[in-house]
């Protein structure tokens, strides 16, 4: 089945343990390691919770991620929406000559899918735009997530 709509938002917190507890508390939900290699990349560790639609974004110490930044100037909290769509392609190219770029795709095939995302989905394949123009400085994505039926 495809997904349609808010797939998840995505909040920033310092210490990622402290929000797991803090939204399972608050959400009644569970969270699962996720993306940890990418994650690294861009010196961020992440949780996700499909049950309750929130990632958590926390930065590795010392690495000077962009969570750091925000962290410093805004403190936790909502930094970003994932959206679901029909045709991720289409949305980029339409985010693009709109003048929001894109900077990094994600496409994971099924064994990444397995071992990242616990198997929950058969597609998982998302473009991260910009923060700018209409999107102000939230981080949003565009994706497509098919589940089994």
């Amino acid at each position: 089945m495809k997904q349609q709509g808010v797939n998840r938002v995505v909040m920033a917190v310092r210490d990622l343990e402290a929000g797991r507890a803090f939204y399972e508390e608050l959400l009644g939900c569970t969270f699962h390691s996720a993306n940890d290699e990418e994650a690294s990349a861009f010196g961020v560790q992440v949780l996700m919770s499909w049950d309750g639609g929130i990632e958590l974004v926390a930065p590795i110490e010392g690495a000077g991620s962009h969570v750091d930044a925000i962290l410093d100037t805004k403190g936790e909290g909502l930094i970003g929406v994932v959206w679901a769509v029909a045709d991720a392609d289409r949305a980029k190219e339409a985010a693009e000559r709109l003048g929001v770029p894109s900077f990094f795709t994600l496409d994971y095939d099924q064994d990444q899918i397995d071992a990242n995302l616990q198997g929950r989905f058969t597609k998982y394949y998302q473009h991260f735009l910009m923060p700018s123009g209409p999107l102000g400085d939230a981080q949003v994505l565009v994706g497509e997530f098919e589940t089994p039926d």
